[in-house]
């Protein structure tokens, strides 16, 4: 695929604060491709680089092979949704649409056209006379889009555009703008905190955190090999364990050897240790590659949520089987559901749910929500 935006070494401060730390990333024409990361990561300030709402204090920031740092944001061939849609109060849901054909001074007939197929592709055919004050949060949100889309720009950015949407909204809108960049053929960049709303839609996934790039790769590579610990938990859930290479294909955690299947580190080599909470399987205690204790039950609907202490390590468990609290299990794990990752700075901060509660949790999301730099 041809590159479209390349991203060179750039690196912003805001009042002394550092808030991209030499950022190196390619996005592909005709990609999907969502930054991903907790609140004040850097993740809008990257993308309002790329529309030109921001300049970088250094680096480059190239389309199609030319530099554009200087370029003004309405000279680019980029269009941005945010959270908040700034649709035109006064004007009805086609007009809002029609904005940018008629500052071209496009022919009316032309407008038309290109307006009902905005409509259709948004499914608000029929909507063209409304208020956009009287529409749903949904409907607006779709105002937007094709108020983006019209002037066929060659990439569309999207800042957290469902944030205030309720979930099942929000998951609908998903499949929604996932169908309509396959449609268009548009570079989608998407910014979100949301990990399902990567993981759902996305060609590639970039994680950010503390102002730098941790990993880019397809959302199946970014949980199954997560690069750090930082990633490994920030992408779904993941019990991180200290653990020792003994050798390829051998580690060694929770005071037992396992096998896996990593190889390429050193002998003893310390390292962090990943288990997902879908991957770990209950037995009898005696068969049990590791044992411990039920500290909690948590009914999810599809499966079971269980916090098992192991030697004083408090471990989630995702099953649909059934174990009673204070009830002691024994877990059998399979090579390839071990994985290892190298030391990093985010080593030691993650991994425990001795602490974890569902309102820590939600409380958590909720802080994530507020405004990034």
């Amino acid at each position: 695929m041809e590159k479209i935006i390349e991203l060179h070494s750039i690196i912003k401060e805001f009042d002394g604060e550092r808030v991209l730390d030499n950022i190196h990333l390619d996005i592909y024409d005709k990609e999907f491709v969502t930054i991903l990361g907790p609140s004040g990561c850097g993740k809008t300030t990257t993308l309002r680089i790329i529309g030109g709402f921001e300049t970088p204090d250094s680096g480059e920031c190239y389309f199609d092979g030319k530099v554009i740092n200087d370029v003004p944001a309405h000279r680019r061939h980029v269009n941005t949704v945010f959270q908040k849609y700034a649709l035109f109060p006064h004007l009805n849901v086609f007009e809002n649409i029609a904005f940018a054909l008629r500052l071209q001074k496009v022919p009316e007939n032309e407008i038309i056209r290109r307006v009902r197929e905005m409509l259709d592709m948004v499914a608000l055919r029929g909507f063209e006379h409304k208020n956009v004050n009287y529409l749903s949060g949904g409907q607006q949100q779709r105002v937007a889009i094709a108020r983006a889309l019209i002037s066929q720009p060659r990439v569309l950015l999207l800042d957290e555009p469902l944030g205030a949407l309720d979930l099942k909204l929000r998951k609908d809108m998903q499949n929604e703008l996932k169908k309509i960049q396959q449609r268009t053929g548009i570079t989608f960049i998407y910014v979100t905190h949301d990990q399902e709303e990567a993981l759902t839609m996305s060609d590639t996934v970039v994680v950010m955190a503390d102002g730098k790039i941790q990993q880019v790769g397809t959302p199946i590579d970014i949980y199954n090999e997560p690069i750090n610990a930082f990633v490994a938990d920030f992408i779904g859930e993941s019990n991180i364990l200290d653990g020792v290479m003994l050798a390829d294909g051998r580690v060694r955690f929770s005071g037992k050897e396992f096998v896996c299947v990593d190889s390429g580190f050193e002998k003893n080599e310390p390292v962090d240790v990943v288990v997902r909470p879908e991957d770990v399987d209950f037995v009898a205690p005696e068969k049990g590659m590791l044992t411990g204790v039920v500290s909690s039950v948590t009914f999810k609907g599809v499966h079971y949520e269980f916090i098992v202490d192991i030697g004083g390590f408090k471990w989630m468990i995702q099953s649909t089987d059934f174990v009673d609290q204070d009830e002691k299990i024994g877990l059998s794990i399979d090579p390839d559901a071990i994985h290892i990752m190298r030391k990093s700075e985010y080593s030691g901060k993650y991994g425990d749910y001795s602490s974890f509660s569902d309102e820590l949790d939600a409380l958590s999301d909720a802080n994530t929500v507020e405004e990034e730099l």
